[in-house]
């Protein structure tokens, strides 16, 4: 099945809320080399003004996880892992995301583009305090292949 073109548009509901544990924000920095102290150290990041420990800007990934997920498993959309590459990614910013932060994401599918047997697929991903506040939204563009 191609990729289906009605996904364009398409909103899905926000996932549960999640926990920004302080041990899994030092758990990613480690994983990508973050070694600034506000990353690891919540003495150094209240020294910067911030409650606790403070998540590498990539940890947005982790969250944005759970609403791909929620694409991927959509029974028309006609992705398949198997075929799928994850070829772009953007955030922009309100505040960075600190431990304690309790967390939802909303996605959306922005935009779906044909490519031969293939196509692309942009996806906005809202990411907010349990408040409704604002702290990042992230776009991600997967490109699809065609079936064989």
């Amino acid at each position: 099945m191609p990729v289906n073109p009605e996904l364009l548009g398409r909103e899905f509901p926000p996932t549960p809320p999640y926990l920004v544990g302080r041990e899994k924000v030092r758990e990613f920095a480690r994983a990508v080399f973050a070694e600034a102290p506000e990353h690891h150290d919540p003495e150094a990041a209240r020294a910067l003004g911030y409650a606790d420990v403070v998540a590498p800007p990539t940890f947005a990934m982790v969250i944005q996880d759970l609403t791909l997920q929620q694409l991927l498993a959509e029974p028309d959309s006609g992705i398949a892992l198997e075929r799928t590459i994850h070829a772009k990614q953007s955030f922009r910013w309100t505040r960075p995301i600190v431990a304690g932060d309790e967390v939802t994401g909303r996605i959306t599918v922005t935009g779906v583009r044909a490519m031969g047997a293939g196509a692309m697929v942009t996806s906005e991903t809202v990411i907010a305090d349990v408040e409704g506040g604002h702290i990042v939204t992230a776009t991600s563009v997967l490109l699809i292949g065609g079936e064989e």
